[in-house]
């Protein structure tokens, strides 16, 4: 199949190509979602490094499924399930990177003050956010940084409807308790 049709196929066709044997097909699902997937492991872990290492187990667990795969679920979807897991997995087997990169204080010159507060409230987020059970971090990284509705999430974290919800509201009170504790 030339380079040109498979960069104009869904991404549920392209993984079915993969399952039989297509490597370029997987090729181009992994130039489409390397980036998506590492921000997702990024933002979940806290660690650029660990995030690669996440990013490249979840593609070779991918490309491991992709023989099983049938179009009962959105190829997102089942993505995010395998990262999720992945994730989840890391974070039972190893406490959240601390970000040690906050930033340093620099000349307060018009414009950088603000860039400063900004950058100092992202690392207080991530902090708060790192503190969090793993459940409950990846639902608040599923509703607020990739847009999942509750259902998407309920499947990704294999829990029910109310299950997500409750997940989110004990995220976002820890959330709210430790921000405003600071």
């Amino acid at each position: 199949m030339p380079d040109w049709t498979r960069s104009q196929l869904p991404d549920e066709a392209l993984l079915e190509a993969s399952g039989n044997g297509d490597r370029q097909a997987f090729g181009e699902l992994v130039r489409r979602h390397q980036s998506w997937a590492w921000g997702v492991a990024c933002r979940f872990l806290g660690s650029g490094n660990d995030a690669e290492d996440i990013v490249q187990a979840a593609f070779i667990r991918l490309l491991a499924a992709s023989g099983r795969y049938r179009r009962t679920a959105r190829f997102k979807t089942f993505f995010h399930v395998i990262i999720s897991r992945l994730c989840l997995d890391h974070a039972k087997r190893k406490k959240p990177a601390q970000a040690d990169d906050y930033p340093e204080m620099a000349d307060p010159a018009p414009g950088q003050e603000e860039a400063l507060i900004t950058s100092q409230n992202a690392a207080r987020v991530r902090r708060a956010l790192d503190a969090l059970p793993p459940r409950q971090r990846m639902a608040v990284v599923l509703l607020y940084y990739e847009g999942l509705g509750y259902d998407e999430m309920a499947v990704v974290l294999e829990t029910s409807r109310k299950g997500v919800e409750r997940l989110l509201a004990r995220g976002r009170d820890t959330l709210r308790h430790k921000l405003e504790s600071r």
